[in-house]
């Protein structure tokens, strides 16, 4: 298997960091990088892992909820205006055009971090009923998230 580049090292590392939350030591080891690496992507402003991994917290159907909650709001809105003013300012538009968009990419999104969290309910379920198979698939699945990495 060919190697990792950087960008795919820290794409995978992210992913370690935010959906398991393993330690920094940990992710180090499995990606191949330095601990050093680890904590300057970590740190890193611009990347700003803790709050991924916080944001998690809330799922995509919340996420979507609420979306779908501010676009019925503003077009409440609109319905209360006069008649013959019943349409969005340019400001609503913009709005509304933007919300929709971010739906749709939810909606329509299968990233990465849905197949870790398939991948790891189903290694988890596998550890209770075979832990030997589950360990061989762990690496199997590793092989899996590099291959993915690449593709992306």
């Amino acid at each position: 298997m060919a190697e990792l580049s950087i960008n795919q090292k820290k794409e995978w590392a992210k992913q370690l960091f935010i959906e398991n939350k393993l330690s920094q030591k940990l992710i180090a080891e499995k990606v191949g990088v330095s601990e050093k690496a680890i904590s300057r992507w970590v740190n890193d402003p611009n990347e700003n892992w803790e709050r991924l991994r916080k944001s998690l917290l809330i799922s995509k159907q919340e996420q979507l909820g609420n979306l779908y909650e501010q676009l019925s709001e503003i077009n409440e809105h609109i319905k209360k205006k006069p008649e013959g003013q019943r349409f969005a300012d340019s400001k609503q538009a913009d709005i509304m055009v933007k919300i929709t968009a971010a739906i749709e990419q939810l909606e329509e999104e299968t990233n990465l971090a849905d197949v870790f969290e398939v991948g790891k309910r189903f290694i988890t379920w596998l550890q209770t009923h075979d832990f030997e198979k589950a360990k061989a698939v762990v690496d199997l699945y590793d092989g899996f998230i590099k291959h993915s990495l690449k593709q992306s």
